[in-house]
């Protein structure tokens, strides 16, 4: 079965709690939890406030959980500090798949049944430009290259899915089937106006769900409105008119 019969719109929605306090990320998980399907937490708040803001979440809501660490390390490390997230309840988790299938396996071996892992292909704020001054050979610098090369090595590793831009969702899609789960980060609705954006890659609600990917990540058009639960419903209408679109 296809993913995208199995979710309502909002719970495709994963909003980045990309603060810097257990307060702040607690207003706005009050704002949201009826909204968005996914908080995410990443490496600021979670050096800052540990898994209480982890339990805080199951607590108070009942959305999934996506811890995104971006585990890099050697193997054993990374396996041990996947069965120390194992801990947790949560429901993703992050793991760089720029290195060889060693480092994906471990993650991927280490983690519980109901948990996904999710290999970071190419960030949405890298250019083209960039790709090529980190060294990548030639061969590998289009991003599109690189990201299916990343994701086919997180697919042989036994991971659940990866994390790309909306350029990249549907060649991933078609190469590797519609149960390896795509998250989109990125993602800009039209309608928002970021100052300083410092995403390059970036795709609106509707251009990702349309070209398959399972969840999206909107942070800043939600965290910065007005109304912040407003337009996680503005969002997930435009998620509802992409899918019907597709069907």
């Amino acid at each position: 079965m296809s993913n995208n019969n199995i979710f309502l719109p909002h719970e495709r929605v994963i909003f980045p709690l990309d603060v810097s306090s257990i307060d702040e990320a607690k207003r706005y998980i009050h704002l949201l939890k009826n909204n968005i399907g996914v908080f995410k937490v990443g490496l600021e708040l979670f050096v800052r406030e540990g898994p209480k803001i982890l339990k805080l979440i199951a607590d108070e809501t009942h959305a999934k959980i996506f811890l995104d660490l971006k585990f890099h390390d050697i193997p054993e490390t990374v396996r041990r500090a996947q069965r120390a997230a194992n801990a947790h309840g949560i429901d993703f988790i992050t793991v760089h798949c720029n290195e060889e299938t060693k480092l994906l396996k471990a993650a991927a071996d280490s983690t519980k049944k109901n948990t996904m892992v999710l290999g970071i292909t190419v960030l949405t704020s890298l250019s083209k430009k960039d790709i090529i001054n980190s060294g990548i050979k030639k061969e590998l610098q289009n991003p599109l290259n690189l990201a299916l090369h990343r994701a086919e090595t997180a697919n042989k590793s036994g991971c659940d899915g990866v994390v790309c831009s909306g350029k990249e969702v549907k060649p991933i899609k078609e190469i590797f089937g519609n149960d390896f789960i795509v998250v989109v980060p990125g993602v800009r609705p039209s309608w928002s106006k970021i100052s300083n954006d410092d995403q390059s890659r970036i795709a609106t609600p509707h251009e990702a769900i349309a070209n398959g990917a399972d969840y999206i990540v909107v942070g800043r058009p939600i965290r910065d409105a007005g109304n912040p639960a407003d337009a996680a419903k503005k969002i997930a209408d435009e998620i509802a008119k992409a899918l019907n679109n597709s069907s």
